[in-house]
């Protein structure tokens, strides 16, 4: 397996504050990385040690093959880089920014017109060549931005926020040029708070929180992982414990037992499962039959002949419902689940970093 990026025990420290911890990562040569993490969770240092802007304070960092520390400059030809506040001159037009950093990477003249002609047609930006930038929509600019981070032909682009701000139609056209930039050998470096952003065009995601690696996996993975519950045995082995007390004791009569019988079903209830169920024949003693099962925690007929439930993570939970309505002669004609996403899964990654960090 080749990397475009390999961190070793990466380290950087300002003072006392320790602001990313030894972090080891690993991204796919000619992929797309979604870099993600909460503000101030050490995302920006590790990118700006990884673009050579800063020096780690141990570690080190192999990016396209040089190591950021002993090659930096050999690093800085390898990489391109989209900010997410576009540095591009407003004064000048289109064209003069990509000139200029053309002419800063020293390309010939030859060369620097053929690159600049090429990119921009690429992104589709040839048409606004001669309007200066400050003219420019914001979709425009970020396709310059783009021309200039090419110009030097770098493997590894980092992309900064690109599409914030911008309205849906300039979004999916900038997805699509990220897709293309891909496909033609780039490995793409994503920083992005868009979710949906992420999860649709990477394949590999990193989450970094107080300055760690908090996951790291392929989206469909990790939103696996909210699904499986790594907890879920545990609070069954607990409920188990909590019946059997019930059962067999007299601890059930004791006030503060009640109240964490009442905290565990709370729990439950916040890692339930929404399903919703088209039933053609939706009557009231069907309803009342399902709101008897132990799974379903909430329930909620529509006239439309739908019923929304929250159910419990339980791998018998949607054959109990299942059973109930075909038994009571249900006539199911559509079942939709609402599945974690990569929102999910952040919030769930990074609170869980902040209670363990208490």
């Amino acid at each position: 397996m080749k990397y475009a990026i390999e961190t070793f025990d990466l380290t950087k420290k300002y003072g006392d504050f320790l602001a990313v911890d030894e972090l080891n990562l690993k991204v796919e040569d000619k992929s797309i990385f979604g870099f993600l993490g909460p503000n101030g969770a050490g995302k920006t240092t590790t990118i700006k040690m990884l673009t050579c802007l800063i020096q780690p304070t141990s570690g080190t960092a192999n990016v396209s093959g040089y190591d950021v520390v002993d090659h930096p400059n050999e690093v800085r030809q390898k990489i391109g880089m989209v900010p997410q506040l576009v540095s591009l001159y407003g004064d000048l037009t289109a064209r003069e920014n990509a000139e200029l950093c053309a002419d800063y990477y020293g390309l010939s003249e030859d060369l620097k017109e053929e690159r600049i002609n090429d990119l921009m047609e690429l992104v589709d930006i040839k048409y606004a060549q001669n309007k200066l930038v400050r003219q420019l929509s914001g979709g425009q600019k970020q396709k310059v931005s783009v021309v200039a981070s090419l110009i030097h032909q770098p493997d590894i682009l980092f992309l900064d926020e690109p599409t914030i701000g911008l309205d849906p139609t300039t979004k999916a056209v900038l997805w699509e040029l990220i897709q293309e930039l891909n496909d033609t050998g780039h490995t793409i470096i994503l920083c992005s708070h868009d979710m949906y952003e992420v999860d649709m065009l990477c394949d590999h995601v990193g989450i970094i929180d107080k300055g760690l690696l908090a996951a790291y996996d392929t989206p469909q993975r990790l939103k696996d992982e909210i699904l499986e519950d790594n907890g879920s045995t545990t609070r069954m082995n607990i409920s188990k414990i909590m019946k059997d007390l019930e059962e067999n004791s007299n601890v059930a009569q004791v006030s503060s037992f009640h109240k964490l019988k009442g905290s565990m079903l709370e729990a439950e209830i916040a890692n339930a499962r929404e399903v919703s169920m088209k039933i053609d024949n939706l009557c009231d003693p069907m309803i009342q039959e399902l709101e008897k099962l132990p799974f379903i925690f909430e329930i909620t007929p529509h006239q439309s002949g739908r019923v929304s439930m929250k159910i419990s993570n339980s791998p018998d939970a949607v054959t109990a419902v299942l059973h109930t309505i075909i038994k009571n002669d249900g006539d199911i004609s559509s079942i939709s689940t609402k599945d974690p996403s990569l929102e999910d899964v952040f919030t769930k990654v990074t609170t869980r970093h902040e209670v363990e960090g208490e």
